[in-house]
């Protein structure tokens, strides 16, 4: 994960536990999300979430941890890890969980998104 520092302003909170939330990360992404956090130093960073033009269905995700949100942000915590992303990518995250995973060939976040209608074959971009 990259760790970025950008200004605040006209953030929007998200309530804790609202359905507006736009994500929800699984015990595992949270443990995960804490674990880094703890190991680098980076305690009251935000772990941003964004979609950004990606790989050969069109989409990806960049998660990033941040000191700082950038303005019009939606900022929310769940299970003391603070999140943010930004409305756009509001709008493709929309019911999105974030698991962590680990096996023998490797470990990381999987997204289960129910706005993506396809993935690439690699599975490291998607479409809506």
């Amino acid at each position: 994960m990259d760790t970025t520092t950008t200004p605040a302003s006209n953030t929007t909170a998200v309530p804790q536990g609202e359905t507006s939330s736009p994500v929800r990360l699984t015990a595992a992404a949270v443990a995960q999300v804490k674990k880094v956090i703890q190991d680098q130093g980076f305690q009251d960073y935000f772990f941003s979430i964004r979609v950004v033009p990606a790989g050969c269905s069109g989409l990806g995700y960049d998660l990033n941890l941040v000191r700082e949100m950038k303005a019009g942000d939606l900022t929310w915590e769940q299970d003391g890890v603070k999140i943010a992303t930004d409305a756009l990518s509001n709008n493709y995250l929309s019911g999105t969980e974030i698991d962590f995973v680990s096996s023998v060939t490797g470990a990381g976040f999987k997204f289960n998104n129910p706005n993506a209608k396809s993935s690439c074959g690699c599975g490291t971009s998607f479409s809506t």
